[in-house]
């Protein structure tokens, strides 16, 4: 007769006894759960299968908390849960870190990314910047296009160069959202002392021209770009900033510009005079900002060492970009007007170098 296998022993003959070479089904972790009605302190509650069987117990069987043996087997103490303290209502959550924290936490990035706050920036001068390796700061580069806070064109003056820019716009709706998923108020609170920051005061005299900053555009003929910058920089910031344009090769003034100002942003800039940037550099100006990647290239030096800030931003006039006619200049409208909202903090609290 061939060798029979001794069987385990039971208990009262119904159940076997746990056999601890067996794997027992153990399901997930229930989420963390709060006893509202026990207060602000309640009970940690898991899956019983799962604490039995770290404890060594077989399921549906509980353990005893003494020692000793059961059926022929050790049975281990039971476990204990364990109570913590939780602030009533608020509950744990297993949401993933938001990944524009992951990628503003790097150092490399976040070099990166204060650098290009000040101005879109070739690789090379990002290189210089943070004194890195190009392949590295390619690597970064790429992570952050990926993320949604950068972005890059070619280069208008040499099609070799990609000129990068940081997305404000798709910065700040991914940093709100994190802070949101932080905590629903501090989106709310932030909104709400913008809205009750001190503004001028009603009836208060405008800033005097000694106080005032001075901005220059540039931009090749002075006749698309740099007049609508002008403009509405000089319309959002009224009398507090004193803005002025000039082109390497001045040209008339495009009608399609004249028209969006108009359309879009009820700005009549029908009377500008197109002035060449020679004439512009004999005065003083606390930056001067280039829209042109062929006028950064052809800028004289300026009176007084102002600050140099470059917007790469395509020839709308020469349909750079993909698009033609008003099309074109409406998007380029749109573009300097998010740029010149998030300018018009730095001037004021001089924070924009070049």
């Amino acid at each position: 007769m061939g060798e029979m296998s001794t069987p385990l022993p039971t208990c009262a003959g119904t159940r076997p006894a746990f056999d601890p070479q067996s794997r027992p089904e153990v399901r997930a972790v229930q989420p963390v759960t709060l006893a509202a009605r026990n207060g602000p302190r309640a009970a940690l509650v898991t899956s019983a299968p799962l604490a039995s069987a770290a404890a060594g117990v077989a399921p549906g069987r509980r353990g005893k908390a003494v020692g000793g043996s059961h059926c022929g087997l050790p049975i281990a103490r039971e476990i204990h849960q364990v109570r913590l303290t939780y602030h009533e209502g608020v509950t744990a959550s297993s949401a993933s870190v938001p990944p524009v924290v992951r990628l503003l936490a790097d150092t490399v990035r976040w070099r990166l990314l204060r650098e290009l706050g000040s101005g879109d920036r070739r690789v090379r001068e990002l290189v210089a910047a943070v004194g890195l390796p190009q392949n590295l700061v390619s690597y970064h580069l790429r992570q952050l296009r990926a993320g949604g806070l950068v972005t890059a064109r070619r280069s208008s003056f040499d099609g070799r160069d990609t000129y990068y820019r940081l997305d404000l716009d798709g910065c700040a709706r991914q940093v709100a959202d994190a802070a949101s998923a932080l905590h629903p108020g501090l989106v709310a609170l932030a909104a709400a002392s913008q809205e009750t920051a001190p503004g001028p005061e009603a009836g208060a005299k405008p800033a005097t021209a000694a106080g005032r900053r001075r901005v220059l555009f540039v931009c090749t003929g002075n006749s698309g770009r740099s007049p609508m910058a002008e403009a509405l920089l000089r319309h959002r910031a009224e009398a507090r900033v004193e803005a002025a344009s000039a082109g390497i090769r001045p040209r008339p003034l495009h009608p399609d510009a004249v028209a969006v100002m108009r359309d879009r942003y009820r700005i009549d800039i029908s009377g500008h005079r197109p002035a060449p940037v020679a004439a512009a550099a004999r005065e003083r100006f606390d930056y001067v900002i280039s829209l042109c990647d062929k006028a950064r290239e052809a800028c004289p030096e300026f009176a007084g060492r102002p600050g140099l800030v470059h917007w790469s931003m395509p020839d709308p006039a020469a349909g750079e970009g993909g698009l033609t006619g008003y099309p074109a200049f409406e998007r380029t409208a749109a573009e300097l007007d998010t740029r010149i909202r998030f300018l018009l903090p730095a001037l004021e609290e001089t924070a924009l170098t070049g």
